[in-house]
């Protein structure tokens, strides 16, 4: 496929789906105003008046449309997080990677199916830090509904838990003063930590209303669908005397995992079930930070977010049990919970590539300056410029080692399989990344700390039932192994999803060709990028 730019424009169709239904929303992005902890309403940028905004359900090969209608003052694009978009993407929603921003008081349609996906997505604004109220969860039902699900027992009920971030302040000024001067220990920490759009009540704020509820019956077993929207924050998530089982993560099912506590990044989505196994009463859900920073910093608030479990028959008026508290910097029960994760092996689904066409290592590194070269060129390297002690304790040398602001490109031929060293650095701080793929999802191969070492960790490499994601969070100070497989042409945007990451340039895009090329040693001319 050529792509002489970023953003192909123009009409475009989705071929229609055995069996398959449209569905359809229409999204009014626009002000809201709302009292959270206690302070005076403010204005927020949300979704038909929501936050979050509304879930859109689909089954397996259904087309989704919705009509989105800018009527907030800031510009506006939606991606459908973890969506493959296969022959429309178009529709992914980046800002200036494959879509101009929606302009206040304008409209754009996105128009996709979701055909071979199953299990829990959202969706979120992908521009400015607008998706801190700017987000909702996207459901993808199996063809045959709940009772085609391959894990047991089937739920009696299920329930979408949104793990988000609040500031008392104007998310956009303060997206503003982080980028304009490159720092952000400027981005103060959130004020408080949501579910479902609630802080709950721990927040010294007896205000009614701000406390989500989940109402449950005795031995009934709950598929809990839970999401972390945060901007910035890897979450611990717990319901006091409740524990877990792990069936699903970033929509692919996994072999079952039990577990009392899930550790869930930025962009990340798990789906658990739990059982109301507990005595008759009420319970606290509770979201906390895990901060994997090195050297610690004010980077989090160093809070809980919660619900309430309510089993029926309860007293109202019962305080309910907290769960015990995981610590802020707790990387062991992190790393437990992510590197034990394994895939659910199911016949007619993809499963992981032997064999690797084109190898990367990369580092995740900031820009360390301010020329741009106002094109976009084919060379992202698949080797970082300068290899160095990447987890060491920082030197007066740094500066020395930062990558340069750039718009490179990675081309792809179409089908081949990549396998990417994801690379954490000292650089700032030593912090898990949760680095996204967009259009793909990828199998994480095996995780680990420290510089990657080839000879050590292939052996260890899981090629038989490695976890599948779209998103993957880097362990702090150390490294992950991915594997793809490069079947799904256009402009694919990978990124840090931490929010002010982003802005300083953790980012990168891939270019997916629609069929085999001949080599050639003469690389393309760079090329313009779109004027929006």
């Amino acid at each position: 496929m050529a792509w002489p730019w970023l953003l192909p424009f123009g009409l475009f169709f989705v071929a229609s789906v055995a069996q398959a239904a449209v569905v359809e929303h229409t999204f009014n992005v626009g002000n809201l105003s709302i009292s959270q902890l206690c302070q005076p309403a403010r204005i927020i940028t949300a979704v038909n008046g929501r936050l979050p905004g509304p879930t859109v359900e689909a089954r397996e090969g259904d087309t989704v449309v919705v009509h989105l209608v800018n009527e907030s003052p800031y510009n506006m694009t939606i991606h459908w997080h973890g969506v493959f978009q296969r022959g429309s993407p178009w529709a992914d929603g980046p800002a200036m990677v494959t879509q101009c921003p929606v302009k206040p008081g304008a409209n754009y349609t996105y128009r996709f199916n979701v055909t071979d996906q199953e299990g829990t997505l959202w969706w979120h604004a992908h521009i400015s830090f607008l998706r801190a109220t700017v987000y909702g969860a996207l459901v993808i039902l199996p063809r045959g509904g709940a009772g085609a699900y391959p894990f047991s027992p089937k739920p009696h009920r299920e329930e979408t838990v949104i793990l988000g971030e609040w500031w008392n302040a104007n998310v956009y000024d303060l997206q503003q003063q982080v980028f304009l001067t490159g720092d952000t220990t400027r981005m103060p920490p959130a004020d408080a930590y949501t579910i479902n759009g609630k802080p709950g009540d721990l927040y010294n704020c007896s205000a009614a209303n701000q406390t989500y509820n989940f109402r449950v019956r005795s031995n009934e077993t709950y598929l809990l669908r839970i999401i972390n929207a945060a901007l910035n924050t890897p979450m611990f998530f717990k319901v006091a005397n409740h524990t877990f089982t792990v069936v699903g993560a970033d929509a692919a099912y996994t072999t079952p995992y039990e577990t009392d506590v899930v550790l869930i990044a930025p962009g990340q989505t798990v789906d658990a079930l739990m059982v109301a196994g507990a005595a008759v009463g009420r319970y606290y859900m509770a979201a906390s930070p895990y901060d994997s920073a090195i050297p610690q910093g004010p980077q989090f608030s160093m809070t809980n977010g919660t619900a309430i479990v309510e089993y029926a028959g309860s007293a109202g008026e019962d305080k309910p049990q907290l769960p015990p508290r995981t610590e802020y910097n707790d990387t062991d029960t992190a790393f437990r919970f992510l590197s034990n994760l394994t895939a659910l092996v199911l016949p007619g689904k993809p499963t992981v590539p032997l064999s690797v066409d084109t190898r990367m290592f990369v580092t995740a590194h900031y820009y360390g300056d301010d020329a741009s070269a106002g094109v976009y060129t084919r060379d992202f390297p698949d080797r970082p410029p300068v290899i160095f002690d990447y987890t060491a304790v920082a030197s007066d040398n740094d500066t020395l080692k930062y990558t340069t602001k750039s718009t490179k490109v990675r081309t792809l031929r179409y089908n081949e399989t990549v396998e990417m060293v994801l690379q954490n650095t000292r650089l700032i701080a030593k912090e898990s990344h949760p680095m996204h793929l967009h259009g793909f999802n990828f199998f994480v191969l095996a995780q680990g700390f420290g510089n990657y070492d080839e000879a050590a960790a292939a052996p260890r490499f899981n090629l038989v039932n490695p976890q599948e994601r779209n998103t993957v969070a880097v362990p702090t100070g150390g490294w992950a192994v991915i594997r793809f497989v490069a079947n799904n042409p256009g402009m694919w945007f990978m990124h840090c999803h931490f929010d002010a990451h982003l802005d300083l340039g953790l980012g990168m895009v891939f270019e997916v060709q629609d069929g085999p090329t001949a080599e050639t040693s003469v690389p393309p001319p760079p090329m313009d990028l779109p004027q929006c």
